[in-house]
């Protein structure tokens, strides 16, 4: 049986081997996993259609064609393997290791002042004499040479061209970013009072991303400029919102797609992000998870970041950046009081987004999250 890489889109055409879960001449189980192979969009994970002897035709690094035989599965060889497999099985005598010879003793000899001149007697000297041995040791350079390692490696598909997509974004955008914060007090409580029944009822917990993505929603409903995408010397206006929710990778950052966002509740927002975790996790993320997309939310309060200018998403006009929330001094009807703050950032493309509807849209955001029952209830 041969194993073939798989056509996953019309837009990939070859992939790299990644990983081998398993060894060359292995005895692998049906549906056991055989190797990670990574496009410049997704991993995925390839598992045995049939239990047999694996033979390893690609190796680790290797970029291969889809379609391409990276490897085979001997079905036949199973039985003649379960034959050997008990001899296999035994221990080899181990040999006993050789004697080491004990380490000569080395005699350490303290360095002594040499004897004095028998024609000269030095004077005794009222401060202590420094025998040049007895100084450290002067810094070398080339004694820290042989430690110092580096180490040479090709990037992978995705990082590739996560590289390509950040410098294009630069060199093909008028980006700009705009600031401002959210009070976050009304959303906390609003959560710790539905904590307890929004499990029970819907068996995930209620997170602050559900929040933001209904909050953008309204907002886009209101500017659709920031929904827009230019396409040559044409504006795109998409009467949908399909919003990228971006998430951290061991290899690089994804983003899948929460479709039609503006038809999800609070419930299937929170479940669609946590099945999107969970192929991650399982490189079990396809490319229609990843398609499309109007509008791009990222937190970087998860890894402590409080202020940042998160990065285009292309072909889309604007990304939401959400932070860590902290508790700051701000004035409340005249008076100082200690508030729960989150510090907001809107990234746009200046081309098709004015500043005016920029700064509009961010503080719409912003009203909508301090204020979550109007939202909620579409006032």
């Amino acid at each position: 049986m041969e194993i073939k890489v798989p056509e996953v889109g019309e837009s990939v055409r070859e992939a790299q081997v990644a990983k081998w879960h398993q060894a060359d001449g292995a005895s692998v189980a049906k549906d056991a996993v055989l190797c990670e192979l990574e496009t410049d969009k997704i991993t995925l994970e390839l598992h045995a259609e049939a239990a047999g002897i694996l033979a390893i035709r690609a190796q680790e690094g290797e970029t291969v064609a889809v379609g391409a035989v990276i490897g085979t599965i001997a079905e036949s060889a199973v039985a003649a393997a379960g034959e050997v497999a008990p001899e296999a099985a035994k221990p080899a005598a181990k040999k006993a290791p050789p004697a080491k010879k004990a380490a000569a003793t080395i005699p350490v000899v303290e360095k002594s002042a040499p004897p004095p001149s028998r024609q000269t007697v030095a004077p005794p000297s009222p401060a202590p004499i420094l025998i040049r041995s007895e100084e450290p040791a002067p810094y070398h350079a080339e004694s820290t040479t042989s430690e110092r390692r580096s180490e040479r490696k090709a990037m992978s598909p995705i990082r590739k061209r996560i590289a390509e997509r950040l410098v294009a974004v630069r060199q093909q955008t008028a980006m700009l970013t705009t600031f401002n914060e959210a009070d976050m007090s009304r959303v906390q409580a609003l959560r710790q009072h539905y904590r307890d029944a929004f499990v029970k009822r819907h068996g995930i917990k209620l997170g602050l991303m559900s929040f933001f993505v209904k909050a953008s929603v309204e907002a886009l409903r209101s500017f659709p400029e920031v929904n827009a995408r230019i396409d040559g010397s044409d504006i795109v206006y998409q009467h949908f919102y399909d919003v990228g929710i971006a998430i951290g990778a061991d290899k690089g950052l994804v983003v899948p797609v929460l479709r039609d966002a503006d038809r999800l509740h609070f419930a299937e927002i929170e479940q669609g992000i946590a099945t999107f975790a969970e192929k991650i996790a399982k490189n079990q993320l396809t490319l229609a998870d990843l398609e499309g997309g109007t509008f791009t939310i990222t937190n970087g309060g998860i890894y402590g970041s409080l202020l940042s200018t998160p990065i285009l998403n292309p072909p889309q006009s604007a990304v939401l950046g959400m932070h860590s929330i902290q508790e700051r001094p701000v004035v409340r009807d005249g008076a100082i009081v200690i508030r729960p703050m989150m510090n907001l950032a809107l990234s746009y493309d200046h081309r098709l987004v004015d500043g005016r509807q920029a700064v509009s849209f961010l503080k719409q955001i912003k009203e909508y999250i301090e204020a979550p029952e109007e939202m909620l209830l579409e006032l």
